[in-house]
Protein backbone atom coordinates (compact mmCIF):
# COMPACT_ATOMS: atom_id res chain seq x y z
CA UNK A 1 0.00 0.00 0.00
CA UNK A 2 1.16 3.51 -0.76
CA UNK A 3 2.38 5.19 2.67
CA UNK A 4 1.73 8.58 1.01
CA UNK A 5 -1.98 7.82 0.75
CA UNK A 6 -2.29 7.22 4.56
CA UNK A 7 -1.40 4.84 6.76
CA UNK A 8 -3.88 1.97 8.14
CA UNK A 9 -4.23 1.94 12.02
CA UNK A 10 -1.75 4.37 11.67
CA UNK A 11 1.47 1.48 11.83
CA UNK A 12 1.32 0.00 8.49
CA UNK A 13 4.55 0.07 6.63
CA UNK A 14 4.43 -0.90 2.66
CA UNK A 15 4.40 -4.08 1.44
CA UNK A 16 2.73 -5.53 4.62
CA UNK A 17 -0.92 -6.92 5.04
CA UNK A 18 -2.99 -5.81 7.44
CA UNK A 19 -6.77 -5.14 7.46
CA UNK A 20 -8.30 -1.92 8.94
CA UNK A 21 -8.86 1.64 7.67
CA UNK A 22 -6.93 3.81 5.36
CA UNK A 23 -7.04 7.80 5.30
CA UNK A 24 -7.56 9.18 1.60
CA UNK A 25 -7.85 12.75 1.06
CA UNK A 26 -9.53 13.02 4.76
CA UNK A 27 -11.65 10.74 4.42
CA UNK A 28 -11.85 7.16 5.87
CA UNK A 29 -12.58 4.12 4.01
CA UNK A 30 -12.51 0.34 5.21
CA UNK A 31 -9.86 -1.69 3.45
CA UNK A 32 -9.30 -6.09 3.55
CA UNK A 33 -5.71 -7.12 3.43
CA UNK A 34 -4.70 -10.84 3.68
CA UNK A 35 -1.69 -12.55 3.11
CA UNK A 36 -2.76 -15.70 1.10
CA UNK A 37 -5.86 -16.55 -0.57
CA UNK A 38 -6.35 -19.57 2.40
CA UNK A 39 -6.87 -16.02 4.45
CA UNK A 40 -9.57 -14.91 2.31
CA UNK A 41 -11.66 -18.13 2.86
CA UNK A 42 -12.80 -17.10 6.36
CA UNK A 43 -14.42 -13.98 4.32
CA UNK A 44 -17.26 -16.11 2.13
CA UNK A 45 -20.76 -14.62 2.58
CA UNK A 46 -19.26 -11.50 3.90
CA UNK A 47 -19.15 -7.98 2.52
CA UNK A 48 -14.84 -7.77 2.24
CA UNK A 49 -14.47 -3.98 0.71
CA UNK A 50 -16.00 -0.64 -0.19
CA UNK A 51 -13.65 1.59 -2.24
CA UNK A 52 -13.04 5.32 -2.56
CA UNK A 53 -15.24 7.18 -4.64
CA UNK A 54 -14.14 7.95 -8.02
CA UNK A 55 -15.60 10.80 -10.34
CA UNK A 56 -16.77 9.75 -13.66
CA UNK A 57 -16.53 12.59 -16.21
CA UNK A 58 -17.09 13.64 -19.51
CA UNK A 59 -13.86 13.12 -20.37
CA UNK A 60 -13.57 9.47 -19.12
CA UNK A 61 -16.45 9.07 -20.60
CA UNK A 62 -15.38 10.49 -24.37
CA UNK A 63 -11.93 8.46 -23.80
CA UNK A 64 -14.02 4.99 -23.31
CA UNK A 65 -16.32 6.36 -26.68
CA UNK A 66 -13.10 6.44 -28.59
CA UNK A 67 -11.71 3.54 -27.30
CA UNK A 68 -15.15 1.77 -28.24
CA UNK A 69 -16.49 3.27 -30.94
CA UNK A 70 -19.61 3.58 -29.42
CA UNK A 71 -20.27 7.55 -29.86
CA UNK A 72 -23.98 7.73 -29.02
CA UNK A 73 -25.29 11.08 -28.49
CA UNK A 74 -26.52 10.23 -24.89
CA UNK A 75 -22.89 9.49 -24.46
CA UNK A 76 -21.00 12.65 -25.81
CA UNK A 77 -23.33 15.36 -26.40
CA UNK A 78 -23.76 17.19 -23.37
CA UNK A 79 -26.13 19.84 -25.02
CA UNK A 80 -28.23 17.12 -27.28
CA UNK A 81 -28.38 14.96 -23.66
CA UNK A 82 -29.35 18.27 -21.85
CA UNK A 83 -32.41 18.80 -24.03
CA UNK A 84 -33.53 15.43 -25.54
CA UNK A 85 -32.25 12.38 -23.07
CA UNK A 86 -34.77 11.64 -19.58
CA UNK A 87 -31.14 12.06 -17.65
CA UNK A 88 -31.30 15.49 -18.86
CA UNK A 89 -27.52 14.88 -18.50
CA UNK A 90 -24.97 12.62 -20.43
CA UNK A 91 -24.54 9.53 -19.17
CA UNK A 92 -21.46 6.67 -19.08
CA UNK A 93 -21.51 3.80 -21.16
CA UNK A 94 -22.84 0.83 -18.58
CA UNK A 95 -19.72 -1.13 -20.08
CA UNK A 96 -17.81 2.03 -18.78
CA UNK A 97 -18.99 1.35 -15.06
CA UNK A 98 -18.45 -2.22 -15.34
CA UNK A 99 -15.04 -2.06 -16.54
CA UNK A 100 -13.96 0.66 -13.27
CA UNK A 101 -15.07 -2.40 -11.30
CA UNK A 102 -11.34 -3.86 -11.12
CA UNK A 103 -10.47 -0.52 -10.32
CA UNK A 104 -12.22 -0.36 -7.15
CA UNK A 105 -11.84 -3.76 -6.18
CA UNK A 106 -7.88 -2.69 -6.14
CA UNK A 107 -9.00 0.44 -3.18
CA UNK A 108 -10.78 -2.15 -1.28
CA UNK A 109 -8.76 -5.59 -1.45
CA UNK A 110 -5.64 -6.37 -0.80
CA UNK A 111 -4.43 -10.18 -1.30
CA UNK A 112 -1.05 -11.27 -0.76
CA UNK A 113 0.72 -14.75 -2.14
CA UNK A 114 -0.75 -14.39 -5.92
CA UNK A 115 1.36 -13.98 -9.44
CA UNK A 116 -1.70 -13.25 -11.27
CA UNK A 117 -4.78 -12.50 -11.08
CA UNK A 118 -7.41 -12.86 -14.68
CA UNK A 119 -10.77 -11.42 -15.67
CA UNK A 120 -12.91 -15.16 -15.80
CA UNK A 121 -16.06 -13.69 -16.12
CA UNK A 122 -19.29 -12.27 -15.30
CA UNK A 123 -22.56 -14.59 -14.20
CA UNK A 124 -24.92 -11.50 -14.55
CA UNK A 125 -24.76 -7.92 -15.00
CA UNK A 126 -27.67 -5.02 -14.63
CA UNK A 127 -27.26 -1.55 -14.66
CA UNK A 128 -30.55 -0.48 -12.67
CA UNK A 129 -29.81 3.54 -12.90
CA UNK A 130 -27.64 5.79 -14.99
CA UNK A 131 -24.29 7.19 -14.14
CA UNK A 132 -24.53 11.17 -15.26
CA UNK A 133 -21.40 12.43 -16.29
CA UNK A 134 -19.66 14.23 -13.57
CA UNK A 135 -21.27 11.85 -10.97
CA UNK A 136 -18.99 9.99 -8.53
CA UNK A 137 -19.01 5.77 -8.00
CA UNK A 138 -17.77 3.65 -5.47
CA UNK A 139 -18.04 -0.31 -5.40
CA UNK A 140 -19.21 -2.83 -2.72
CA UNK A 141 -17.77 -5.98 -2.48
CA UNK A 142 -19.07 -9.10 -1.00
CA UNK A 143 -17.60 -12.14 -1.56
CA UNK A 144 -19.84 -15.07 -2.85
CA UNK A 145 -17.89 -18.32 -3.11
CA UNK A 146 -13.97 -19.80 -3.40
CA UNK A 147 -13.05 -22.69 -5.63
CA UNK A 148 -10.25 -24.51 -5.97
CA UNK A 149 -9.60 -25.09 -10.07
CA UNK A 150 -5.93 -26.99 -9.11
CA UNK A 151 -3.19 -24.40 -10.12
CA UNK A 152 -5.87 -21.03 -9.22
CA UNK A 153 -8.22 -19.99 -6.84
CA UNK A 154 -11.48 -19.23 -8.14
CA UNK A 155 -13.07 -16.04 -6.45
CA UNK A 156 -16.61 -15.16 -6.89
CA UNK A 157 -17.69 -11.64 -5.79
CA UNK A 158 -21.06 -9.60 -5.56
CA UNK A 159 -20.18 -5.75 -6.84
CA UNK A 160 -22.65 -3.35 -6.34
CA UNK A 161 -21.29 0.08 -7.59
CA UNK A 162 -23.19 2.70 -6.27
CA UNK A 163 -23.37 6.63 -7.59
CA UNK A 164 -23.37 9.47 -4.94
CA UNK A 165 -26.96 10.56 -4.33
CA UNK A 166 -28.84 8.05 -5.70
CA UNK A 167 -30.80 5.10 -3.78
CA UNK A 168 -30.28 2.73 -6.52
CA UNK A 169 -27.12 1.11 -7.32
CA UNK A 170 -25.86 1.64 -11.46
CA UNK A 171 -24.21 -1.65 -11.43
CA UNK A 172 -24.63 -5.32 -10.50
CA UNK A 173 -22.18 -7.83 -11.24
CA UNK A 174 -21.39 -11.09 -10.23
CA UNK A 175 -17.79 -11.25 -11.11
CA UNK A 176 -15.56 -14.54 -11.16
CA UNK A 177 -11.64 -13.82 -10.65
CA UNK A 178 -9.02 -16.80 -10.85
CA UNK A 179 -5.71 -15.86 -8.58
CA UNK A 180 -2.71 -18.15 -9.46
CA UNK A 181 -0.41 -18.35 -7.06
Amino acid sequence: MEQAQGAINGSIVAGSFQSGELTFHGGTMRVLAVETLEALQQYVGKEIGVSEWLAVTQERINQFAEATEDHQWIHVDPERARRESPYHATVAHGFLTLSLISHLMKDAIRIGGTRLAINYGLNRVRFPCPVRAGSRIRGRLTLLAMRDRGDAEEVVLSCSVECEGSEKPCCIAEWIVRYYK
